[in-house]
């Protein structure tokens, strides 16, 4: 296994990115890269590492979706109950990655975290599909439980209870956005003399953009 883990590499070729190319402003910058994404027809583009960190220093990742990007913020839903919910709350600052291999681009965006309003949670709530409605209600995410049965008899349950009737957002779920201080975008390069490009928010309003050595 290592033999082949060491051989397996690939050479970036497609694109390169200097300080010249880039916005004033990292967010809309991330648009444009995401808008390229959409077009070259990348998997789930919305697709993030969530990287948290508990109390006594513990990081945690998983991947996410982030639903909007709004007020300068990059938004996504979870239970507030859960490990990362728990962790974001307690710790309120995050991590976000994604990775377009397709382009050949990833982007890193580090900042602090807080909840969106209720009308923004209800508003998206809203939205989605009736069975992940429901889905919501039924999962007490990161909680131990018994077997796939548990959750079955659940959904059987809470099906019955809002037949006929819109699902209400559940207290305990609903949107987090990350407010971003640095957001890194990262171009490959061949020989791995990558392109890394960064904001770093000096003050509450101006934006320094670096490049850094890959």
């Amino acid at each position: 296994m290592s033999t082949v883990l060491a051989d397996l590499r690939r050479e970036y070729t497609l694109n390169g990115f200097d300080v010249a190319d880039v916005l004033p402003d990292p967010v809309p910058q991330f648009t444009r890269w995401f808008e390229a994404a959409l077009q070259a027809g990348v998997p789930e583009p919305n697709a993030m590492h969530l990287s948290t960190v508990s109390a006594d220093g513990r990081p945690a990742g998983r991947i996410v979706l982030l639903k909007e990007l709004s007020e300068g913020g990059f938004v996504f839903y979870t239970n507030y109950t859960s490990r990362k919910g728990s962790e974001l709350t307690g710790q309120p600052v995050a991590a976000l990655t994604f990775f377009w291999p397709e382009l050949e681009r990833q982007v890193r965006i580090e900042g602090h975290v807080g909840k969106v309003s209720d009308e923004e949670s209800d508003a998206y709530f809203r939205v989605r599909p009736r069975g992940s409605q429901i889905g919501a209600w039924v999962s007490h995410q990161s909680e131990v439980i018994a077997g796939r049965q548990v959750l079955e008899d659940n959904w059987r349950e809470l099906e019955g209870r809002f037949a006929g009737q819109d699902v209400p957002r559940p207290p305990h779920w609903g949107g987090f956005r990350l407010m971003p201080d640095t957001v890194e975008f990262w171009q490959g390069r061949p020989s791995r003399l990558h392109d890394r490009i960064r904001y770093r928010l000096d003050g509450e309003a101006r934006w320094v953009i670096e490049r850094l050595a890959p």
